[in-house]
C-alpha cells in the first residue's frame, strides 16, 4: 500500500462516506422544504403559516420522542441494516406525504418520516467517524454536515423552485425518488459495521452522569429553540417584513445555506486547534444574527449580511457539539448519546416554531428575531458559564 493510501481516505471509504453525506442531503432537504413551501402547503389546505407551521412542530416533536426508544431499539442491527431499512422507511413517507388529500393525513406522513429521521441523525456522524481512520474523524464528522448545509444551498431552494413550478407535492415525490436511489447506491458500496453491545434503558443513569452531556444537551435545547422561533417563518418574514420578491427570497435561501458550507469547513479547518474560541464565537454569532434581523430588514443585502453570519454559525456549533459528544462518550454509548441530542435539538425546533407560532400570531411577524435571539442568547450564557468548565474537566474516552 502506498504512503498516499496509507495517510488519506481510500476509495473505500470514500464511497459509502460520499453516500452518506449525500443522504444528509436528502434528510435535511425533506426537514427544510415545509419551511420554503409553508405560504403554499397553508393556501392548499386553506390554513394560515401559523397554523400549518404546526407540522413543523408535530415533525420535531415527533423526532423528539421517537429517537430514543427507536435508537434502543435499532442499536441490536448492524450498521448497513440499520441504514438501509431507515432509508426505505424515509422513501415511504415522502410518497405518503406526496399523495396526502387533507392536512392530518399530511401530518402523519410527515411522521412516518420522522420516525426514520430519529434514527438517522442518531447514528450518521457515528458512522461516517467509524468509516475512516480516528485521524480523519473531524473530516468525515464535517462532511455529514456538509450535506446538511448542501440542502440548505441547493435542496431548500430547488424543493421551493420545483413547489413554486409544479406544486408542493411534486417536491416530496422527487425526494423520495432520491432516496430510494439512495438505498441502492449504499446497499452497494456500505461496509459492514458491527454495532457494538446493545444499548438497554438501564444504562441511561451512567450515561446521564457525565456532566458534560447534560450542560451540552440544555444549551442545544435553547439554541435550537430560539434558532427555530426564526427560521421557521423565514420566508413569510422576508416577502412580508423585508418585502422581498419570490426570487429573491429563493436567493436568500440559497446564500444562508452557502454560509453553512462555509461553516462546516471553518470547522474542519479549525476546530481541533481552537475549540474554546471556536464554540464561543459560532454561539455567539447565533443570537446576533437574529436580534438583527428586524434591523436588517430595510436592506436585501443587510439581510444576506445577517442570514450568511446566522447560516455559518448554526452549522459550525452544531457539528462542533456533535465531535464534543462522540469524542466523550463511551463508544458502545455513543449512538444513543447522540439520539439523544437529536431528540433534544428538535425538541428545541418544535418548541421554537410554537413560539414564533404565537410570536406571528401576536405581537407579529417583524418581532420573530427578537424572541429567537432572546433564547438563543440564554443558551450562550450557559454554554460559557456550565458547558465549557465542564468540558475542561471532561477527559476524552479511549
Amino acid at each position: 500500500m502506498s504512503q498516499a493510501r496509507q495517510d488519506g481516505i481510500t476509495l473505500r471509504q470514500w464511497l459509502p462516506l460520499v453516500g452518506l453525506t449525500c443522504c444528509a442531503f436528502v434528510f435535511n432537504t425533506s426537514e427544510f422544504m415545509p419551511i420554503g413551501l409553508l405560504t403554499d402547503i397553508a393556501a392548499s389546505f386553506s390554513l394560515t403559516e401559523a397554523q400549518a407551521g404546526i407540522m413543523i412542530s408535530v415533525y420535531a416533536w415527533g423526532v423528539m420522542l421517537l429517537s430514543l426508544p427507536l435508537m434502543v431499539f435499532a442499536s441490536r442491527f448492524e450498521f448497513k441494516r440499520m441504514l438501509l431499512g431507515v432509508l426505505a422507511v424515509f422513501s415511504l413517507g415522502q410518497f405518503l406525504s406526496a399523495l396526502a388529500p387533507t392536512y392530518p393525513i399530511l401530518v402523519c406522513a410527515r411522521l412516518v418520516v420522522a420516525c426514520a429521521h430519529a434514527v438517522f441523525w442518531s447514528v450518521a456522524s457515528i458512522m461516517a467517524s467509524r468509516l475512516v481512520d480516528t485521524r480523519h474523524g473531524a473530516l468525515a464528522i464535517s462532511m455529514i454536515a456538509t450535506g446538511s448545509s448542501i440542502a440548505q444551498i441547493f435542496g431548500l431552494p430547488l424543493g421551493r423552485a420545483i413547489g413554486l413550478a409544479v406544486g408542493w407535492r411534486m417536491t416530496f415525490a422527487v425526494v423520495g425518488v432520491l432516496s430510494t436511489v439512495a438505498v441502492v447506491y449504499q446497499a452497494t458500496v456500505f461496509p459492514a459495521m458491527p454495532a457494538g453491545e446493545r444499548f438497554t434503558v438501564k444504562q441511561l443513569p451512567e450515561l446521564l452522569k457525565n456532566p458534560l452531556l447534560i450542560a451540552l444537551y440544555a444549551v442545544t435545547v435553547f439554541m435550537a429553540t430560539g434558532y427555530y422561533a426564526s427560521y421557521s417563518y423565514i420566508e413569510p418574514f422576508l416577502a412580508q417584513v423585508a418585502h422581498v420578491d419570490a426570487s429573491a427570497i429563493t436567493m436568500t435561501l440559497t446564500a444562508f445555506g452557502c454560509s453553512g458550507l462555509l461553516g462546516s469547513w471553518l470547522f474542519g479547518r479549525l476546530f481541533d486547534g481552537h475549540r474554546f474560541p471556536f464554540l464561543a464565537i459560532t454561539l455567539s454569532g447565533v443570537p446576533v444574527a437574529l436580534l438583527l434581523m428586524g434591523p436588517a430588514a430595510s436592506s436585501l443585502v443587510t439581510v444576506l449580511a445577517v442570514c450568511a453570519l446566522w447560516g455559518c454559525c448554526a452549522t459550525a456549533f452544531n457539528v462542533a457539539f456533535q465531535a464534543e459528544l462522540i469524542k466523550h462518550t463511551p463508544a458502545d454509548s455513543s449512538a444513543v448519546a447522540m439520539s439523544i441530542f437529536s431528540g433534544l435539538f428538535n425538541l428545541g425546533i418544535g418548541t421554537g416554531t410554537a413560539i414564533g407560532g404565537a410570536v406571528v400570531s401576536g405581537p407579529g411577524i417583524a418581532w420573530i428575531g427578537c424572541a429567537g435571539g432572546a433564547i438563543a442568547a440564554v443558551g450562550v450564557i450557559l454554554a460559557i458559564t456550565v458547558m465549557f468548565p465542564a468540558i475542561r474537566r471532561a477527559k476524552p474516552v479511549a
